[in-house]
Order: structure tokens, then sequence, then C-alpha cells
């Protein structure tokens, strides 16, 4: 009889490609079927399967967007002040950050959340070497807040965070897309799938992986970044070696 996946990730039989990562969820991962807000069933589905990969022995932080509670470009569109709504987008990311890391822990592994503004009573202030020292203990670290600024995505965030903490990789999860098309796959039937591209090649085709100074930020420190479906065991497979949906890196995935 053949050992389940999950049991063989949490033995650590199957080397894991990567020694240390950094996960971006979006927001909207954590919604399941719902229009907004949080669905319990799937934050513990995603925080069993990230367990599982810390188990295999890969040190796991983790970014995690704000989307399913609030945007803080709409409520600009609608007449907010932008950094005012950017500031309310970054405690959105805190309450994600809160609900994901009782979920781990439940699941079994130790956290911790680093905030990148001052919240001291749910969350560490965030310290690099504080977070890496973490990380070195087997915790799994949620940073919050994005980078603490207005005007900065939490894709620049991941790949801020990404690049203090040495990261080898930098995951992508998306919702409801395989990866990274040559247009809108919901307007346009006609995208192309593009399984592998370099950082220059995203951001002069202009392909809405991340925003433009995240994309910079990994092309100047090479970082590769694996852009894949959020859908269960995809998150396994990455860290395992997989292809799976779109790699970006120096060489376009060579």
């Amino acid at each position: 009889m053949s050992v389940p996946e999950t049991t063989r990730a949490r033995r650590g039989i199957e080397a894991p490609a990567f020694e240390r990562i950094l996960l971006k969820l979006s927001g909207e991962a954590l919604m399941g079927e719902r229009e907004y807000g949080m669905d319990l069933p799937t934050i513990d589905a995603i925080a069993d399967e990230i367990v599982d990969v810390h188990a295999s022995g890969v040190q796991v932080a983790i970014v995690v967007g704000g989307g399913n509670i609030y945007r803080g470009m709409a409520a600009a569109a609608e007449g907010m002040d932008r950094a005012s709504a950017d500031y309310a987008g970054m405690l959105a990311t805190l309450l994600n950050a809160l609900a994901l890391q009782d979920a781990i822990e439940r699941a079994g592994a130790n956290t911790r959340v680093q905030s990148a503004i001052q919240v001291a009573e749910v969350a560490e202030p965030y310290i690099r070497r504080r977070a890496i020292r973490h990380l070195e203990k087997g915790r799994i670290v949620l940073f919050a807040a994005g980078t603490g600024n207005p005007y900065f995505t939490t894709d620049t965030a991941a790949a801020l965070r990404s690049l203090e903490i040495g990261a080898e990789a930098l995951l992508m999860s998306k919702q409801g897309v395989e990866g990274v098309y040559d247009g809108d796959p919901a307007t346009d039937p006609d995208a192309l799938f593009l399984p592998a591209l370099t950082h220059l090649e995203a951001i002069e085709r202009g392909l809405k992986v991340m925003d433009t100074t995240a994309l910079s930020l990994c092309m100047d420190n090479d970082i590769p970044i694996h852009v894949f479906e959020q859908l269960p065991g995809n998150i396994r497979r990455v860290v395992a070696g997989e292809r799976v949906g779109t790699i970006i890196s120096s060489q376009g995935g060579r």
C-alpha cells in the first residue's frame, strides 16, 4: 500500500526543492465560496497544507492580502483618501493573518505574526533579524500590514520580505487562475497560458502578475516567482519541485 502524500510530506520522505520560501496568499483565497469575508473550512484546508509543507523541513513565511475584506483602490475610487484607504487595507491583512495563525496552530505548528504597523497586543513589530530567528527555530512567520506604507501593495511587501529573509523563492497563490496568461482569461477566450517567462518579459508585456515595483525587486535580486492556482495540493507540489503554473525567473524557467 502506498503512503498517502500528506503522510510522506510530514515524514520528510520527499526532499523539498527549497529550504526557505515566502508564500503570498491573496485575501480572496480565504473566502471559499463566499462573496466576501472568511470561510473557516477553506482557511483550515490551507493551513493543513502549509503545516504539511513546513513539516517536510521547509522554513515558511507568509504574506496574506486583504482583498476579501477591503480594497484600498476601490475605496479611493469612491472618494476616500487613498492613504487612509490603504491603511484600512493593512488592518484587513492583519485580520486575515490572525485567522490563518489560529488555523495553523490548531493544525499543529508554532507561529508568529509580525506586523509592519504597531499592534502590540496581537502581533510583534516587524524586525528582520527576529523574523529570521523564528524561521530558524521552526516557526511559521506571518507578515501582516504590507510594508507599513500606503501606495505599496501586498505584492511589493511579499517581494520585499522575500529579500529580507533570504527566501529562495516567492510562491504566488492565485484565486481562480492557473498561472500567467498573455491576456485576461476571464474576458479573452484566446488568452494563452504562459508556463515560463522572465521578469523583464512580464514587465515589458504588462502582464498582470503583480505590480511593477514587486516584479522589479524580484528581477534585480534574481528571485524566482512561482505563480499557481490556489487548489488543494498545489503548494505542496510546488515546494516538491513539480512544474505547476508559471515560473518567472531570470532564465525564463529554463
